[in-house]
């Protein structure tokens, strides 16, 4: 009878975190992306907050808790020369947002009347063009817009 040797199988090792020269560690651009996400729509949502901590969506008008705001963006978010721009997202409740896809012609008419049509126009010719973010420009937005909403968070007490 033959002897046959089974093979372990090898453990996948996990990369070290990169490390320049000087030792600090380099983040990637997507926990980059990912961190400014999260600072931009906290200041968004604290941005379209009234100081009793209420907003009103965007979409459909009604006003609910701080806690139930969602950032909601007209144009998706793939875009990434609309992604980050304030005219382009709003407070807007998790049902807009999450179950009723945007529910764009809501948004686009609270648009309309919070901007007016030629601006809601020249946000909209922007959906074509390309734009990429350097790391360096991705810390900095981060270290603008988490300074912006701490500033919010505290005049407004949220």
């Amino acid at each position: 009878m033959p002897y046959y040797i089974r093979k372990l199988k090898k453990k996948k090792e996990n990369p070290l975190p990169l490390f320049d020269k000087a030792g600090i560690k380099i983040k990637k651009k997507p926990d980059l992306v990912a961190k400014l996400d999260k600072v931009f729509s906290r200041y968004i949502r604290l941005r379209d907050c009234m100081p009793n901590g209420y907003f009103r969506c965007i979409s459909c008008g009604q006003i609910k808790p701080y806690e139930q705001a969602d950032c909601g963006h007209y144009i998706n978010r793939q875009h990434m020369i609309t992604r980050y721009h304030e005219m382009n997202c709003n407070a807007q409740c998790r049902k807009c947002n999450r179950f009723m896809e945007g529910n764009m012609q809501g948004y686009r008419q609270g648009l309309v009347t919070k901007y007016g049509e030629q601006k809601v126009l020249m946000l909209e010719s922007m959906k074509g063009k390309t734009c990429k973010y350097d790391d360096f420009e991705l810390i900095e937005l981060t270290k603008y817009y988490k300074a912006l909403g701490d500033k919010l968070s505290k005049e407004k007490g949220l």
